[in-house]
């Protein structure tokens, strides 16, 4: 899928976050969003995910040169940030399960809590899980997900090394001919990505 930023504007109250973006994001390619805090990053991603709604411009979206209907954009990309949250009643295997329903997933479910190291939490209600695999699961729900777009939010949130390791090892084999879009400050985060756009330039 190819996203193209035309015009893109987004304000709070009076305010504006942001204006007058114009940048398209190409398939298969990586792209990072930096910024200081407060410069509109998170928020162009929610924009970008449909999510919230721009105030000005338009964002055009192609799968193989054919436009897609904005309102279909969800059918097409994941997410993982840290304002999502996860139904703490379940367990990780219901809680992919749920998540299945809505998007296909490219493994079986016990194949992907191995691969992000939760196969002994399997069975374990998500409350009693700690920030850091909650953070795993988010990330698994997002990554096997079959779609052509994946957006992450801080990705390495609440991640020790170990984490953060699996993180990278996530993007480096299961990212190929996806469209990728990383919100971050940390460069570790994004350091393997081809362009930064950076959010701040555009108040």
């Amino acid at each position: 899928m190819d996203i193209n930023l035309k015009n893109i504007g987004k304000r709070f109250n009076r305010e504006w976050i942001f204006r007058h973006i114009n940048y398209e994001f190409t398939a298969g390619k990586k792209y990072a969003l930096t910024g200081s805090n407060g410069s509109g990053k998170s928020t162009l991603l929610q924009v970008i995910a449909g999510s919230l709604t721009h105030n000005e411009g338009s964002i055009e979206l192609k799968i193989n040169l054919q436009t897609v209907n904005t309102e279909q954009l969800f059918c097409h990309l994941s997410i993982a940030a840290p304002y999502l949250e996860l139904i703490e009643e379940m367990t990780a295997l219901e809680m992919l399960h749920f998540h299945s329903t809505f998007k296909q997933l490219i493994l079986p479910f016990a194949e992907i809590l191995q691969i992000v190291g939760l196969e002994k939490a399997a069975n374990k209600q998500i409350r009693y899980y700690s920030s850091g695999m909650k953070q795993r699961l988010k990330l698994a729900q997002a990554f096997f997900s079959n779609t052509p777009v994946l957006l992450l939010d801080e990705p390495t949130t609440n991640l020790d090394a170990d984490g953060t390791a699996l993180y990278h090892h996530l993007i480096n084999k299961y990212t190929t001919n996806k469209l990728v879009i990383i919100s971050s400050n940390d460069k570790h985060e994004y350091d393997f990505c081809e362009e930064v756009l950076e959010v701040g330039k555009y108040k």
